[in-house]
């Protein structure tokens, strides 16, 4: 369980909980089309305020979540970086999933990647979870990436139509990527 001030610490990051002065950059970020490029539509304030309400929810209801991700040396937050358990049924929930967001002036540093890495091995060794799952669109190149570092693997075979996103959209394929415990690290 994450508690109210139980951090992660990684090399240039600190993973926490999330404040209110994170919510208005938190909503500039939802608004930025380059960020929400693999997402069907930008956020509204509200709709970015409601997303972190729903991550602090998660963290209450499952003692992990979307964590606020802060540069270690100045305090700036850049985005989020966590596990959820997803809100749709698919063939391969119930799991626990890893997702980031990341401003965009943020990206290509390796960033995501190391913070996640921090939460794959908090969850692995306190939760006791024995996969973890991420899923993105199919042409979201740099978040695959982010997965592959990680060491998930992906089979052509578990790729489905996320039931979020309207048929017919383009962005409503999603390749699915897995990571087992036993696998993590090696």
């Amino acid at each position: 369980m994450m508690e109210r001030d139980e951090v992660l610490r990684t090399e240039r990051l600190i993973l926490r909980r999330w404040r209110a002065a994170d919510r208005e950059l938190f909503a500039k970020m939802n608004a930025d089309p380059r960020v929400m490029e693999h997402f069907p539509a930008l956020l509204s304030r509200a709709e970015s305020d409601a997303l972190v309400d729903w991550a602090e929810a998660h963290f209450e209801e499952h003692g992990f979540g979307p964590s606020a991700a802060e540069l270690k040396d100045t305090g700036e937050f850049i985005g989020f970086i966590g596990l959820s358990v997803p809100r749709f049924e698919a063939m391969f929930t119930p799991c626990v999933e890893i997702g980031w967001r990341l401003a965009a002036e943020y990206w290509g540093r390796g960033l995501a990647t190391e913070g996640a890495r921090a939460v794959l091995d908090h969850a692995f060794a306190l939760h006791g979870l024995k996969e973890i799952v991420s899923f993105t669109t199919v042409g979201n190149v740099r978040s695959r990436k982010v997965m592959e570092k990680l060491g998930m693997t992906h089979d052509a075979a578990d790729d489905f139509d996320h039931p979020s996103v309207p048929e017919g959209h383009a962005l409503r394929r999603h390749v699915l990527y897995r990571l087992r415990r036993d696998s993590f690290g090696n």
